[in-house]
């Protein structure tokens, strides 16, 4: 287990430093917001080309640029919806005395193209590393978006720490579409079948060679901060001082 420590604090460091520069862009001034997608833009185009390269060989090195790539395909595509480029049709507060499922819907609409993108950007990524021996990056870009479908899934039905200060002026109106409970039944389902998970990957890791096992570590220690990202959600934890240098003074 001590040929895991690298890949867990590889993993740990680019999910905190990734975080970080996604936080800090969004909240700039608005005007900067165009340099910031089209620095976005070059980036992705570097990432998915890396993510090419790296899906046809099933070594080390190849493991940690295929992680990488992957957090930052899906760094873009968070910079495309906190800076308002990528988000839905809908773009207003929810009205009150909303049942629960037209808030559902509502919601839907406020992130609609966002989500599509998601979803094109991610089985371009799955078509891309099919039948390729290196499937670290499509498997880092699947634990980041389906923890996030959990973690907005647990918003809305409701969890104490909105976090709505990370938001963005001009995406305020989100918060109305959260709800501020103590708990939600969905909420243990998550965290429970999530911690399963990484348990399989761990001991799937423990018993494949070097390259395969630094690839499941990367995925199993993003799983795992992705589970940790839930429990900020319920939890009196000031997570915000994680992330303190990237945020605004308010």
């Amino acid at each position: 287990m001590s040929d895991f420590g690298f890949p867990i604090l590889f993993a740990l460091g680019l999910w905190w430093f990734s975080t970080g520069v996604v936080l800090y862009v969004d909240n700039l001034p608005g005007r900067t917001f165009r340099w910031t997608m089209l620095g976005g833009v070059a980036v992705l185009a570097i990432a998915i080309f890396g993510f090419v390269v790296s899906s046809a060989s099933m070594t080390v090195a190849m493991n940690y640029i295929a992680f990488t790539c992957g957090i930052i395909v899906w760094g873009v595509l968070e910079m495309s919806y906190f800076t308002g480029y990528a988000i839905g049709p809908r773009k207003t507060a929810c009205p009150k005395n909303c049942s629960q499922w037209q808030r559902f819907r509502l919601a839907i609409m406020t992130s609609l193209y966002h989500e599509l993108a998601i979803m094109i950007t991610g089985l371009l990524l799955v078509a891309i590393s099919w039948d390729e021996p290196n499937q670290v990056g499509a498997w880092t870009f699947m634990v980041l978006w389906l923890m996030r479908w959990s973690a907005k899934l647990n918003l809305f039905f409701g969890v104490p720490n909105l976090n709505e200060d990370w938001l963005p002026e001009h995406l305020r109106y989100l918060k109305s579409y959260m709800a501020n409970r103590s708990m939600n039944l969905l909420f243990p389902i998550s965290i429970t079948t999530a911690t399963i998970v990484v348990v399989l990957i761990v001991l799937k890791a423990t018993g494949v060679n070097e390259a395969e096992a630094v690839g499941l570590a990367l995925v199993a220690t993003l799983l795992a901060l992705a589970i940790l990202e839930h429990w900020f959600l319920v939890l009196p934890i000031p997570d915000e001082a994680l992330w303190r240098w990237a945020l605004p003074n308010k």
